[in-house]
């Protein structure tokens, strides 16, 4: 059980948390563990009030205008750094992009004094993604030694640890198509085990108070400890997805895998890609999503994936929300080292 699904305190954890502030604001976004259950719904309602009446719409509120958004991006990214910074520029902030191929990092800067000078140019936020986990708390805690928690991090995905705006953006697709989080089984499918997007959902669905959250795959790409999590453990797909409202698809992340964990992709399709046929063991309801990018005809099916149960550009367009929801939420917390 998650340390947030079992009353956990953050004024015990306040040291060891610097995403909170003395006051017990939110003043950086590093995980959802430990995250509180009102924070978590004040996002959502937060991104949701940004939402337009159409719903495939995001508004612009000039929340920022003023503030300078940094995104720092030391590992590849599409889709997360593009709503980063729409989602900045609808509340109106500066942007600018640190392109890290171009940077000092690669004439033997550290990460520190690359921040430190960045800081120097008067960043109010920092949208940081980086391969090695624990990189944007590391900065954060540094942050709030050199500035009193007055610059904003938000971790746009590090390592294997988390990626906290991917879950937000999850959990507010689910609530958005399924609305009681209480009554759900929700089946996550694939490489968990190289996922910072699983363990982020994880949290998130936990501390939610979701009955039943199943995690789907060959044992090979699950870690060890999800049933400790509060997790069911599956390895047939038919199984792990039967019944199932809600099924989270994830992509085989051979970028961090080391040696071969799966025969071929094509016996991975095989075993564990989400065909039509497959997706008739899941409830006749169940919404289909995935966090990007995409491997068809691996991890899904292309009539799947844009069959009507799929979810997945809505996905899209409420992550831009939950980014805007994020960063005005930490803009407005009072200064305040953690």
């Amino acid at each position: 059980m998650s340390k947030a699904h079992s009353g956990w305190d953050w004024r015990k954890n306040r040291v060891n948390n610097p995403q909170l502030n003395s006051a017990g604001e939110l003043i950086h976004l590093l995980t959802i563990e430990g995250l509180p259950k009102a924070m978590i719904h004040r996002i959502l309602d937060t991104a949701e009030s940004f939402m337009s009446l159409n719903e495939r719409e995001v508004k612009s509120v000039p929340l920022l205008r003023g503030k300078s958004v940094f995104n720092v991006f030391f590992e590849n990214s599409t889709r997360t750094r593009t709503t980063f910074e729409i989602a900045a520029k609808r509340l109106s902030a500066d942007v600018v992009n640190l392109s890290v191929d171009s940077s000092s990092t690669k004439k033997g800067e550290s990460l520190i004094d690359t921040v430190d000078n960045l800081a120097a140019m008067a960043a109010d936020m920092f949208v940081i993604r980086h391969s090695e986990s624990g990189a944007p708390t590391f900065i954060a805690q540094h942050l709030n030694k050199m500035f009193g928690g007055k610059i904003n991090v938000i971790n746009a995905g590090d390592g294997r640890h988390a990626h906290p705006t991917q879950g937000l953006l999850d959990m507010y697709t689910i609530r958005h198509y399924k609305k009681d989080f209480t009554k759900l089984r929700v089946a996550i499918v694939g490489d968990i085990l190289h996922s910072r997007v699983a363990r982020s959902d994880i949290h998130a669905l936990t501390t939610l108070g979701c009955p039943e959250v199943r995690a789907v795959g060959p044992r090979t790409l699950l870690p060890s400890h999800l049933e400790g999590m509060g997790v069911k453990v599956f390895h047939d797909l038919k199984e792990g997805i039967r019944d199932a409202d809600v099924i989270i698809m994830l992509r085989l992340q051979n970028e961090r895998m080391k040696g071969a964990l799966i025969p071929s992709s094509q016996e991975y399709y095989k075993h564990f890609g989400l065909t039509e046929e497959k997706l008739k063991y899941a409830a006749p309801d169940a919404i289909v999503m995935h966090p990007g990018p995409m491997n068809r005809g691996v991890e899904i099916d292309s009539a799947v994936a844009d069959g009507p149960q799929s979810v997945i550009l809505s996905q899209v367009t409420f992550g831009i929300a939950i980014r805007m929801a994020v960063m005005s939420i930490l803009a407005s917390s009072r200064a305040g080292a953690a």
